[in-house]
């Protein structure tokens, strides 16, 4: 049974991980997007450090 980089790798090789990896590259360009991430990378940012960690 192949392990768990070796089945990532074949989907991402696969027509389906590349429409999938394709997709991810389109959002990830669009600022409205990065936007959005980033308040929620933020917002988890500020949580773990308002909880003592």
């Amino acid at each position: 049974m192949p392990g768990v980089l070796q089945r990532l790798k074949q989907f991402a090789q696969s027509p389906q991980g590349r429409r999938t990896i394709e997709q991810a590259r389109r959002t990830a360009a669009d600022p409205r997007r990065r936007a959005q991430a980033q308040r929620l990378f933020e917002k988890l940012r500020t949580r773990r450090s308002a909880s003592g960690m």
